[in-house]
């Protein structure tokens, strides 16, 4: 959801730009249509000028805070906020003093908490007769699940809003709303913009700063999303003291083990060992090899090549580096697939890439009645109980995502067996799906 428009408020210059960008009305909102589109619940709430008590449940940078704002001003309330990491019970008791004297000249009042789940059960008790004399409309924002951060007496007396995760596409029209209004339009081209939006992962405030980051540092030209990787930064990288020639010798180690060829790979592993590389890290690379280049072809090379490594550490060199050289020469001669690897490149990809998409309700836990409101595990299929143990209609991808196919098994090993169990079943399912 995105609720940063162009402000029409004065724009202080020392206030952050995600700030600036905050919208001014609840028309200004992009997204969350389920909540703000006009004759739902809320939206009608405004209309009619009549609150009732809230929690907004939400990730970071969805605009809780800015809803809930945007609620009690259109709604013709006095807003009284508090943030409950800075606030005490003094602070709740002063804030009800503050509500009645509001509604001794006939006026409403908004008692907004944001972060309310950091509030203990005496803090969110202190305010609770309140809320039921109508004294105050409690409007809470969190990011925690309520059933597990609030009290079932809070819950009871307010009706709980869940904003989604903002989308890729609206964070882009955030950003090309920001440079529009700061007068920047065309300073970042598509690319970066786009990298910009995946940075943030679904946080408009984040968005916004390493918007405000680029505009600051990048000194002319149109940046594009190298400019801004750079500004951004990036996780460190290690650097090896033996430079070139220890990465020239550890790839041709791997890519000796990857090519069958155990004569050559233990040559490259007896070099690196006289050349004074730690047994260990060469051990931890093994353990690699297992996973990327054998995998389920042949499972015991993980075993194996932890087995190394747990005789080494038992044995130390020069006893525990013949462990390591079988190693050598099992990976060498299994059965190879980087089926797994692939998969899980392709697999993270795509959860980078949906960082923020929501799990189905169908396959959530529902521990709580709040959460079976909310439709957490409704027509969720046991699969024990299904023909075959599998439940073949039921989908466990987020909604963005089709059913994709990471794994990819080869036609060699133990893979072999499992290639054949899949594909009846991922054949199956998709007879059933269509």
């Amino acid at each position: 959801m995105d609720l940063f428009a162009p402000s029409t408020v004065s724009k202080l210059n020392a206030a952050p730009l995600a700030e600036r960008m905050r919208a001014t009305t609840l028309d200004d909102i992009v997204g969350q249509a389920h909540l703000l589109d006009h004759g739902s619940v809320l939206r009608q709430a405004v209309v009619e000028r009549q609150l009732h008590s809230m929690i907004l449940w939400g990730p970071p940078g969805s605009g809780k805070t800015t809803l809930a704002r945007l609620l009690a001003t259109e709604a013709g309330y006095e807003l009284i906020a508090l943030s409950a990491v800075l606030s005490g019970l003094a602070d709740v008791r002063q804030a009800i003093a503050d509500a009645r004297t509001h509604a001794l000249s006939g006026k409403r009042v908004v008692l907004f908490i944001d972060e309310v789940h950091r509030f203990n059960k005496a803090q969110q008790d202190a305010f609770l007769p309140h809320v039921e004399a109508g004294t105050v409309t409690l409007i809470g924002a969190t990011t925690e699940n309520p059933s597990f951060a609030l009290n079932d007496a809070l819950l009871s007396r307010a009706m709980v809003y869940v904003l989604e995760p903002i989308t890729l596409a609206d964070t882009l029209i955030v950003l090309k709303r920001a440079l529009l209004s700061e007068g920047k339009s065309g300073v970042l081209d598509e690319s970066a913009l786009e990298l910009l939006a995946r940075h943030a992962e679904g946080d408009l405030r984040r968005a916004l700063g390493g918007l405000e980051v680029v505009l600051n540092h990048h000194r002319s030209g149109v940046a594009d999303a190298d400019a801004v990787f750079k500004l951004l930064g990036s996780k460190a990288r290690a650097f090896d003291k033996l430079g070139d020639e220890f990465y020239n010798q550890i790839s041709a180690l791997h890519k000796a083990v990857r090519g069958s060829d155990p004569d050559a790979a233990l040559y490259w592993f007896c070099r690196m060992l006289d050349a004074g590389v730690a047994p260990e890290y060469l051990g931890r690379r093994l353990i690699r090899m297992a996973c990327e280049d054998i995998g389920l072809a042949d499972p015991r090379a993980l075993e194996m090549s932890v087995s190394a490594m747990q005789a080494f550490d038992r044995l130390g060199s020069p006893e525990g580096d013949l462990m390591l050289a079988q190693v050598v020469v099992f990976l060498s001669v299994a059965p190879k697939s980087n089926a797994i690897y692939r998969a899980f490149k392709r697999a993270r990809a795509d959860a980078q890439t949906h960082a923020r998409a929501s799990v189905p309700k169908h396959i959530r836990n529902a521990p709580t009645r709040l959460m079976k409101e909310q439709g957490y595990a409704a027509g969720y299929a046991y699969d024990h109980e299904s023909a075959d143990g599998v439940a073949l209609a039921q989908s466990y991808f987020p909604a963005q995502l089709d059913n994709p196919i990471y794994y990819e098994p080869v036609e060699r090993g133990l893979e072999l067996k499992i290639k054949t169990k899949l594909d009846e079943l991922r054949a199956a399912r998709a007879k059933v799906r269509k």
